[in-house]
């Protein structure tokens, strides 16, 4: 069975977890490989609608296990909650948590907070989850993994000495920094919150080199999109980790993964949420908005929107080395009087294939006939309207890669696989 990388090809929100959970029901694991709580991915299915912050989106299939992988931040405390969850709506949790992540901890939430509070104007825009602070830590060599909590003694060392480093720095840089938990308490605060799941901590790579031997079918799910890749993303506002599928494996606990398929999750519109620069932007949004709810699964902000830039998404494409598209929520487009996509950029830096993107771009668009038919209903290619078709086609001209999947709601059978 092959190795199936589940990506973003724009800034996140494409709808990477309808599209592994759909996968999920032939996975033997579902598997997360970088990031933490700071997005979330919306899953719909006959257990009910969930937003999933750490956990893969593969955990409702009960012949799948899920792994959060040595690339992640896991937020403890946010970790008991969502798995209180998924057993609440009757799901028996399997997983391994890698011992090689790092723990996010309330004092990087708070330093995330204050660090944006301090930037002002100028804040990168961040969910306030301590993502950055904590990936920054383990950067530094000052972070806190996941395997120390089956060492309490190592655990409460590895704090103190973080918390030597720290806090002399958070102090001077601001004034109003109120944290005064001492490394005991950290210690038993962790070792409390973590009970539900620190059965669970593991060597993954053990485990997941057993499934591969065994020709098991394991699916990766990345968070977010490539435009807010660390290295390739429109910096600085980006993401703190690899989200490329090309880190699929590192940050799984497989390094030497070579995946069969990698499928670039790609919305029909663009959306974004957080800082940055969407060229394509809608003069109007509010009401398309509402209508796609296009709200923030974290913080409830409201995205950005737009119309498909299939500059910036056959660049994600390329970052990504897709194999494959999946297109979502293009039932949200029925209806729209003014149809069109952007095919390319006028202004400065139109020939920069990397972001960041500027104010100095404007984009050049081609008109597409609009639909009016609700196509929720519509399970074939071929039962979609002609102009639903062609938008379709288009974009996979445009794109260069076979979109292999058109999903017409939220639901898992509401997916067309061409």
């Amino acid at each position: 069975m092959p190795s199936i990388v589940v990506v973003g090809a724009n800034w996140g929100d494409e709808g990477k977890g309808r599209i592994v959970d759909f996968l999920a029901a032939d996975a033997s694991a579902s598997i997360r490989f970088q990031g933490g709580n700071n997005a979330g991915h919306t899953v719909v299915n006959d257990f009910g609608t969930f937003k999933l912050h750490q956990l893969p989106s593969g955990i409702f299939n009960p012949d799948c296990t899920a792994v959060l992988g040595p690339g992640m931040v896991i937020s403890p405390a946010a970790l008991s909650e969502e798995i209180a969850e998924v057993k609440a709506a009757g799901i028996e949790v399997k997983m391994h948590i890698s011992d090689r992540a790092t723990l996010c901890l309330p004092l990087h939430a708070l330093e995330d907070t204050l660090e944006e509070l301090r930037l002002g104007d100028g804040a990168y825009g961040s969910t306030r989850q301590g993502i950055a602070p904590a990936y920054g830590d383990r950067v530094m060599k000052k972070g806190i993994l996941v395997g120390w909590l089956m060492q309490p003694e190592v655990l409460l060392e590895r704090i103190q000495f973080m918390l030597d480093w720290k806090m002399p720095q958070l102090n001077a840089l601001y004034p109003t920094c109120d944290f005064s938990q001492t490394a005991e308490e950290m210690t038993e605060w962790l070792l409390e919150v973590s009970a539900p799941w620190r059965k669970f901590i593991c060597n993954v790579t053990e485990p997941l080199k057993v499934m591969q031997k065994n020709d098991a079918n394991l699916l990766f799910e990345a968070q977010l999109g490539a435009g807010r890749d660390l290295v390739y993303g429109e910096y600085p506002w980006t993401t703190s980790s690899n989200v490329t599928a090309a880190y699929a494996g590192i940050g799984s606990g497989l390094p030497a993964l070579r995946p069969e398929r990698i499928i670039a999750v790609a919305k029909s519109f663009s959306s974004s949420v957080g800082t940055g620069t969407l060229v394509t932007a809608m003069e109007e949004q509010d009401n398309f908005r509402e209508a796609a709810n296009e709200y923030g699964a974290v913080t409830g902000r409201p995205r950005d929107m737009g119309y498909f830039d299939a500059v910036a998404t056959r660049n994600g494409v390329e970052l990504q080395a897709a194999t494959e598209i999946a297109l979502t929520k293009i039932d949200c487009l029925s209806g729209m009087a003014d149809l069109k996509i952007c095919t390319s950029y006028a202004g400065e830096h139109t020939e920069n294939p990397i972001w960041p993107q500027t104010s100095a771009l404007s984009p050049v668009y081609e008109n597409m006939e609009a639909w009016q038919e609700d196509i929720t209903g519509c399970r074939t290619f071929e039962s979609l309207p002609k102009a639903a078709q062609a938008y379709v086609l288009r974009i996979e001209e445009l794109m260069g890669v076979p979109v292999s999947m058109v999903s017409v709601g939220p639901e898992r059978e509401q997916m067309i696989i061409r």
